[in-house]
């Protein structure tokens, strides 16, 4: 994308593309902005990007105006070309941050595992056991019991989201997100920890776990994956209700690369944990997953351009589901120091949570076997 422009307004005389000229004397008709931009609007909205000037506005664009003020030589002035409709991801400002509310963050937090431990997980006190065993005795096939757990969670999960809408308006926003996650956060607990139980279980089709230097890209694209997969840490307060949850349209960070990361980094994942594993069983997990992750991209196509409209389409137009493809058709335009936005505190944040569950493996595996799921 193009870097920030100032569109200056207070000259006497400004020229824009189609030549109209308007003298100091004479006042220019008002500028009207369709409802998608009406954030260009510099008294209408609120200023986006701190200015305090009343005569200027930064705007993501490029630029194709030239103006001529009085007496004076022409001279550049910025005008929109395309703005960014969508909002900035994964940016954070210490600054900006209230300790309450990530004490309040830390309390939720507890007070969610302490509920699922107690309500759902504990073999004595939960009701995990119970729905393990009742979707287990559904058939004696690991492959079909595991593939019954991802359809219900994606069922659940999905239907949940596409309620959203409605949802919110009849019980409110944070109402919904704790209504969402208690749902669905049980029902993926069980789900993992009938996979992890029963990896080994299916019919091997290979074994390619000797060969050189598997283990080393198997680690790597699960490492890469959980770029991906969590976009969902851009807004942690907001995942706890802490902050009123919001459907945000992303578009910077690896949005650029993929407008679906979720889809892409789960497709990553499930390769390479069947290539590993290489039995029945990782595979219909793998389909199962692929499967709800591609539905969800038609889902959340749907509902970002049901709340955003036009926004929607214009950021449609300039990202691709497949990665990589509106940069190399050249819809999508990477600023030179594109880096810098993944050098932020949710990446980080992604990077150390990545390597603490690699090492954390062994004990993730030893506490999903105890409850015998």
């Amino acid at each position: 994308m193009a870097s920030p422009l100032l569109l200056s307004i207070s000259t006497p005389f400004v020229r824009f593309r189609r030549r109209y000229l308007y003298p100091h004397n004479i006042a220019a008709p008002p500028l009207r902005y369709p409802s998608s931009l009406a954030f260009l609007n510099p008294i209408q909205s609120r200023n986006l990007w701190g200015t305090n000037s009343s005569n200027s506005l930064h705007l993501f664009g490029r630029a194709h105006a030239r103006g001529t003020p009085t007496g004076g030589a022409e001279s550049e002035t910025p005008i929109l070309d395309e703005a960014r409709v969508g909002e900035d991801s994964a940016a954070f400002e210490l600054g900006e941050q209230r300790l309450s509310s990530w004490a309040y963050f830390t309390a939720v937090l507890g007070a969610v595992l302490v509920a699922l431990n107690v309500l759902w997980i504990n073999p004595s006190t939960g009701f995990g056991k119970a729905y393990i065993d009742a979707v287990s005795g559904l058939s004696p096939s690991p492959e079909v019991v595991l593939l019954l757990l991802i359809v219900i969670f994606a069922i659940v999960h999905s239907g949940l989201a596409s309620l959203r809408d409605a949802g919110e308006e009849l019980i409110g926003e944070r109402a919904y997100r704790v209504l969402f996650a208690g749902i669905s956060l049980p029902l993926a607990v069980s789900t993992i920890v009938y996979f992890i139980n029963h990896r080994y279980d299916g019919t091997q089709l290979w074994q390619l776990q000797s060969v050189l230097g598997l283990h080393e890209l198997v680690w790597f694209s699960s490492f890469i994956s959980f770029f991906f997969l969590y976009p969902s840490t851009f807004n942690l307060l907001e995942v706890a209700a802490v902050d009123k949850p919001k459907l945000h349209l992303w578009e910077t960070g690896i949005m650029r690369i993929t407008r679906h990361p979720q889809m892409v980094g789960q497709i990553i994942w499930c390769l390479a944990h069947t290539i590993w594993i290489g039995n029945t069983v990782a595979m219909a997990a793998s389909v199962g997953l692929i499967a709800h992750h591609i539905f969800g991209v038609w889902n959340g196509d749907r509902r970002l351009a049901l709340r955003y409209g036009q926004d929607f389409e214009a950021l449609k137009s300039r990202t691709s589901v497949i990665p990589f493809a509106a940069i190399l058709d050249g819809r999508q335009k990477l600023p030179k120091d594109y880096y810098k936005e993944f050098v932020r505190l949710p990446y980080l944040t992604i990077t150390a949570l990545t390597l603490g569950a690699y090492f954390a493996h062994p004990l993730m595996q030893a506490s999903s076997f105890r409850l015998h799921w």
